[in-house]
C-alpha cells in the first residue's frame, strides 16, 4: 500500500498541516501566502502595534482561511456559518467528507 501525506510549512520551517488531499495542502499553502501578505500589510499600516507576532499570524492566518466570509461582511452580508471547523489556533482541522 502506498500512501502519500502532504506537509505544509510556514517560511520558518514550522509545520502547519499533514494531509493527504493535495488540494487541501495547496488551499493552505496559498492561505499561507495570503496571510503573510495580510502581516505586511497590518504592520506597514501601524495597525494594531502591540500586538505580539505571534498573534497577529494566527489573526492573518484565521482571515486568510476564513476569505469567503471576510469578503462577505466587507459587502455588508452576513458570513455563511457551518458545522465544519476550518481552523483552531494556528492548526488546521481536515474536514471530514
Amino acid at each position: 500500500m502506498i500512501e502519500i501525506e502532504y506537509i505544509v510549512k510556514d517560511k520558518k520551517g514550522v509545520e502547519k498541516l499533514r494531509t493527504s488531499d493535495k488540494k487541501a495542502a495547496d488551499a493552505y499553502d496559498k492561505a499561507l501566502d495570503n496571510a503573510e501578505l495580510l502581516q505586511k500589510l497590518l504592520r506597514h499600516d501601524n495597525v494594531l502595534p502591540k500586538l505580539k507576532d505571534d498573534d497577529l499570524e494566527s489573526l492573518t492566518i484565521y482571515l486568510a482561511l476564513n476569505a469567503k466570509n471576510v469578503d462577505r461582511a466587507l459587502k455588508g452580508k452576513e458570513p455563511e456559518f457551518s458545522d465544519e471547523v476550518e481552523a483552531t489556533d494556528d492548526t488546521a482541522i481536515e474536514k471530514e467528507s
